[in-house]
């Protein structure tokens, strides 16, 4: 069942329940308050009684017989009269013949049709009876009718037969006893009206959901994440999810254009090699080649697979660190030995590039980290700098103190520099400016050298940045935290080195 369905099915089962609460819940406040009616009719009527039965005690006259009637006719006196007057509320007398001997003044004050109708029912109202409620033809009161007694066991009130108390109720039309049934009746009806009318209510609620699954199913290829799904000017939850939605399609555009520009990168760095390496084995192989000129192929095949060889080390190493499989084993790193390490090799780097390389600063700090991954990002640093510095130039390697637990690692050279418009572009796979390729050809790059560089600071915890200027040289600055034990009170000096500008 759809969502639709389902909730006009709780919508409905919902409404049921509640005419069906709602019916009981009517009915048992009806019998609460008819008791309650029915008491107030019986007090009024025992008092009425019991007031004829005290002045009846005291041997006064009420009632006389009139017998010049056939059959003689009881009538009340002036003194009954008098007493009831000052009695409050609706009620008649009756005599032994069912006949009225008195109506109180608020009866009287009813129609003529409405007295009509009272008397009806008084006359035929036994006092075994609880109770009849009727309902005037022309007055919206109702009044609920109590017949009692007034003779008792010990005193006999001669020709008074019987006291019949109306009680007013205004809950007429709310508490009429067949409301309850006429809602039980009613119920399916109420029910299959309002199965259709929240069907119907949540068809245009969920149209705009149907809208956006439309939508989102019309994206279903890396081809199609430039389209967006409508937003309204609501701020409600529709409106939301297709920020959201938009959002994430945002994301997925740039991976899959990032993915792309990745397999055709990579694609590309793998065709030369791989046709360089063919070229030689096939040279090898041909009859007519000479063994040194073998020899010299093999020589270049061999290289190329190295090459190829360290360009698959790097993509491997950068999908498990984006799948977050590369596991970093932190140890406690010294960077003083490290960085001698480092500058030792880059010594020998320099020398074959014609290079003066220096090392400016070293100041000594213990780093959580991988050994082999952070000696794998200095290196990249300085060969990187290496690479793109003519012959003549310099490199310096300089290791400073920061304030908060850092130490900064700084590569500064002073090679052919990046553009500006490039700088945002360096740390992306497989990005070389332009300037640079035609330098990248005598020692072989693949683009992914300061991708890997930037994951292994991040992974420590730290960062990476880059200041440069065409024609005047780069400047690479790593900030990894230090432990606090081993964190000097930062000096003058090096709050200098730090407001210092690379460049």
């Amino acid at each position: 069942m759809s969502t639709r369905g389902r909730l006009t099915a709780a919508y409905a089962m919902l409404l049921m329940g509640t005419l069906i609460v709602f019916a009981i819940a009517f009915s048992s406040i009806y019998r609460v308050r008819a008791n309650e009616v029915a008491i107030d009719a019986l007090r009024q009527a025992d008092s009425i009684s019991a007031t004829i039965r005290r002045y009846q005690a005291a041997d006064s006259t009420l009632v006389v017989l009139d017998t010049t009637l056939s059959p003689p006719v009881a009538r009340p006196t002036h003194l009954l009269i008098d007493v009831l007057n000052n009695v409050p509320g609706y009620f008649l007398v009756f005599n032994f013949q069912d006949q009225l001997l008195y109506v109180s003044g608020p009866m009287r004050q009813l129609s003529t049709d409405d007295q009509v109708a009272v008397n009806k029912v008084a006359v035929q109202l036994p006092t075994s009876v609880e109770g009849v409620t009727i309902s005037t033809p022309e007055d919206s009161t109702r009044l609920f009718l109590r017949a009692r007694r007034v003779s008792s066991d010990s005193i006999a009130v001669p020709y008074i037969s019987r006291v019949v108390v109306g009680v007013p109720t205004n809950y007429g039309d709310l508490l009429a006893p067949g409301l309850a049934g006429t809602i039980i009746i009613l119920l399916p009806l109420v029910f299959l009206f309002s199965l259709a009318a929240a069907y119907l209510a949540l068809g245009n609620i969920f149209r705009p959901v149907d809208d956006l699954i439309n939508e989102v199913e019309a994206i279903t290829d890396g081809r199609s994440l430039h389209r967006r799904l409508p937003t309204e000017s609501e701020n409600d939850e529709l409106s939301r999810l297709s920020v959201t939605v938009n959002a994430m399609l945002s994301r997925l555009e740039a991976s899959f254009a990032a993915l792309r520009r990745f397999t055709a990168d990579a694609s590309h760095e793998l065709k030369t090699p791989l046709t360089v390496l063919r070229a030689d084995v096939e040279r090898a192989m041909h009859p007519s080649t000479i063994r040194g000129e073998r020899l010299v192929a093999l020589e270049e095949a061999l290289q190329e697979t190295a090459r190829m060889a360290d360009l698959v080390d790097s993509l491997l190493t950068l999908a498990r660190a984006d799948e977050g499989r590369f596991d970093i084993h932190r140890v406690p790193v010294e960077l003083e030995p490290l960085l001698r390490e480092v500058y030792e090799t880059a010594m020998i780097l320099g020398e074959d590039a014609g290079l003066e390389l220096s090392l400016s600063s070293l100041e000594g700090g213990i780093v959580m980290g991988d050994r082999t991954r952070l000696r794998q990002l200095l290196l990249n640093l300085v060969t990187n700098a290496i690479k793109y510095t003519p012959r003549g130039g310099k490199v310096d390697i300089s290791v400073t103190r920061r304030p908060h637990d850092e130490v900064a690692i700084v590569v500064r050279d002073t090679g052919i520099g990046i553009a500006a418009g490039d700088l945002p572009h360096i740390f992306d796979r497989f990005w070389r400016a332009d300037r640079a390729r035609s330098r990248a050809s005598e020692r072989g790059g693949f683009g992914l050298g300061l991708s890997i560089s930037q994951w292994i600071v991040q992974a420590h915890g730290g960062s990476i940045s880059v200041q440069s200027r065409l024609g005047r040289g780069t400047a690479f600055t790593v900030l990894l935290p230090v432990l606090a034990e081993t964190a000097p009170p930062p000096s003058a000096e090096s709050d200098e080195a730090a407001a210092e500008s690379p460049i």
